[in-house]
């Protein structure tokens, strides 16, 4: 039996294990990414490990989250980033050049090769051909030092594509459709592999926009073949001798496997407040619309804004409305400028914003009380945008520019005929954005402001965990539920003591002051806890206020990995109805608790104040349990583990 794409690039990566799904397996890293927010503290734990140079074959720190310079913050953070890339061998994309993805998906993507990134939306990438995964700052930080990323091999599902998209169908109707059959938690331990004849008609930006919200169905990756459009894509970014043709054997192995025909999609959209919440834009009557936001990783290229630049042209926003626009680069930027698209977008009264992640990462353009905002982008989490009560609804650039003009939600096919773009078949590179690591290190000094606080390393689990739960919750718990995003946080990613104080601040303003009094405890959840992004503060800012255990009845995979590396032990129900059984304030013990890992025997945990037993579940590898048993995987790195 033959191989499938995911398995081809595994296996010519892999340094431990064997292609067998759910086996423990190490892939070697050939490509990493950091951005700003979670990049801080990767590089303080790549100093900790005692790094003098990177040791992949290219790392690039991207400055494009914290943009907003409101106090020193940020631009002291940005200045570390460039002096400590520079010192430790790693190109620095300084901020205006663009969106992360978008900048790696341009520049430096390739097929075949691994990227391991600081940010859940790495996997953008695999629009190119490249196994691109989202992963823990430290788990970057490992990998930059030349240490392996460590998984279970996951299943690989088939979505065979058929067809063509019609007018005004697009690629982000692709995933919301995926997103519609799988849900937010139908990737987790899977690879979303695409093939079939539909793959030859989508462009390299298409695929990325479909690969990109891979991440929201919490897929390891998602990746396509490498064709002759993967080709003219690398050859007019002037790269074409890192094309490769790769795909699928004819008698590939897929352990499940989606058709999706085309032809017969429809205009989809995400209604509030989940990526899965999937319904065709016509069902939707009557929604009144105060914002509209265009941009993001998910939809920001030169096709997403010269196709909105023409459906605006000639025409006006709706005076109820305010929309922004977010080209996704520099490169971007500067096309639609020289061909006129700009203008078109000016004129129409929507607002220009700096090419950056922006309004997706809560940075400004936060709607008003109640308000209902559509966006391009993939995530409508909840208070993600910076307004708790925000109505956020997911759509392709096509249907928020129909909203835009007509101020409520609005089948785009209503516009009249789809324009006929002029893309370009000739790019001028210019790459003055991204610096290039000192050619002499030793003499660059390493630049810390004071908002850079010392690293925090956990203790050493003790023989047995004995404490409060200091709070419950249910099912579906974001990252930004966990540790929010937004303007006023976002700039304290280098200083845990302070990002700390914002745990669960919106969830319950308590938490905080609680898990001090109590001297740290245990966290209680429903399914797919810690989906979404891959902020490792959501595990390294629980771990400072002394979280030592977090029970829950299934994990999403970033958080999961992430809580391991912080020396915080992931637990899960054995029977999920014991979840009912446990309430806020419950004492806990898990006597013995670090030996019976070790020994792989199964727990129980004694529930003091009821008087009864529960048993728990661990999927930890011995790595893990050894990274757990030792207070994370900073602490097991440095003692000489691997």
């Amino acid at each position: 039996m033959g191989r499938n794409l995911a398995e081809k690039i595994i296996a010519s990566h892999l340094v431990e294990g064997t292609l067998e799904q759910g086996e423990d397996i190490a892939i070697r890293i050939d490509q990493t990414l950091t951005q700003d927010a979670t990049g801080t503290m990767s590089y303080l734990q790549f100093e900790a490990l005692g790094m003098q140079k990177v040791k992949t074959e290219i790392s690039v720190s991207y400055v494009d989250h914290n943009m907003l310079q409101s106090g020193f913050e940020n631009a002291d953070d940005h200045k570390f980033l460039q002096t400590v890339a520079s010192k430790y061998g790693i190109f620095f994309s300084r901020p205006g050049n663009g969106i992360c993805h978008q900048v790696h998906l341009e520049r430096f993507g390739e097929p075949g090769k691994t990227l391991l990134g600081s940010d859940s939306h790495t996997p953008t990438n695999g629009g190119v051909g490249m196994l691109a995964i989202g992963a823990g700052g430290l788990d970057v930080a490992v990998a930059m030092g030349g240490g392996a990323f460590h998984l279970k091999m996951p299943e690989v599902v088939k979505v065979h594509l058929t067809g063509k998209l019609k007018p005004f169908v697009t690629a982000k109707d692709v995933i919301l459709e995926v997103l519609r059959v799988l849900t937010v938690k139908g990737g987790v331990g899977r690879i979303i592999e695409y093939g079939g004849p539909g793959v030859k008609s989508l462009t390299v930006p298409q695929r990325a926009t479909i690969t990109n919200m891979g991440a929201e169905l919490g897929a390891t990756t998602s990746i396509f073949p490498s064709d002759e459009m993967t080709k003219e894509f690398l050859k007019l970014q002037k790269r074409v001798k890192g094309w490769v043709p790769l795909e699928a054997d004819p008698d590939a192995h897929y352990d499940k496997v989606i058709k999706i025909d085309l032809d017969k999609l429809e205009p989809l959209l995400a209604k509030p407040h989940s990526p899965d919440n999937v319904a065709k834009v016509k069902s939707i009557k009557k929604v009144k619309v105060d914002q509209v936001c265009i941009g993001s990783c998910t939809n920001s290229s030169i096709s997403d804004l010269m196709v909105t630049a023409a459906l605006l042209k000639g025409k006006k926003v709706h005076p109820d409305v305010s929309c922004t626009i977010t080209p996704g680069s520099k490169q971007v930027f500067e096309v639609i400028a020289a061909n006129g698209a700009l203008t078109d977008i000016i004129a129409s009264g929507a607002r220009i914003i700096e090419s950056a992640c922006g309004p997706c990462i809560g940075m400004g353009q936060a709607p008003g009380s109640g308000q209902v905002s559509v966006r391009s982008f993939n995530r409508n989490f909840p208070g993600r945008s910076g307004t708790k009560d925000a109505q956020v609804y997911l759509a392709s650039p096509e249907t928020c520019v129909a909203a835009a003009l007509t101020g409520f939600i609005t089948d785009p096919r209503e516009l009249g005929k789809y324009p006929k773009l002029k893309l370009p078949t000739v790019l001028k590179i210019d790459d003055s954005g991204i610096v290039p690591p000192s050619k002499a290190p030793g003499k660059v000094k390493v630049e810390r402001g004071p908002n850079i606080a010392p690293l925090p390393i956990n203790d050493a689990m003790p023989s047995t965990l004995e404490g409060e739960v200091l709070l419950k919750v249910g099912d579906n718990i974001t990252t930004d539920h966990i540790m929010p995003a937004g303007a006023k946080i976002l700039p304290l990613r280098s200083n845990i003591p302070k990002i700390a104080e914002y745990v669960y601040t919106y969830v319950d303003p308590q938490f905080v002051a609680r898990a001090k009094e109590k001297g740290g405890g245990f966290i209680i959840g429903g399914e797919n806890y810690g989906q979404g992004s891959s902020r490792e503060h959501a595990a390294l800012a629980p771990m400072y206020l002394k979280i030592k255990m977090v029970l829950v009845k299934s994990f999403a995979r970033i958080h999961l990995a992430n809580l391991i590396n912080f020396g915080i032990l992931p637990l899960t129900f054995a029977e999920p109805s014991d979840y009912d059984k446990i309430e806020q304030g419950d004492r806990l013990q898990l006597p013995m608790v670090s030996d019976i890992l070790s020994t792989g025997a199964d727990l129980m945990i004694k529930n003091l104040t009821r008087g009864i037993d529960i048993p728990v579940t661990y999927s930890l590898t011995p790595r893990q349990v050894a990274i757990v048993r030792v207070g994370g995987l900073l602490n097991y790195t440095r003692g000489g583990g691997k």
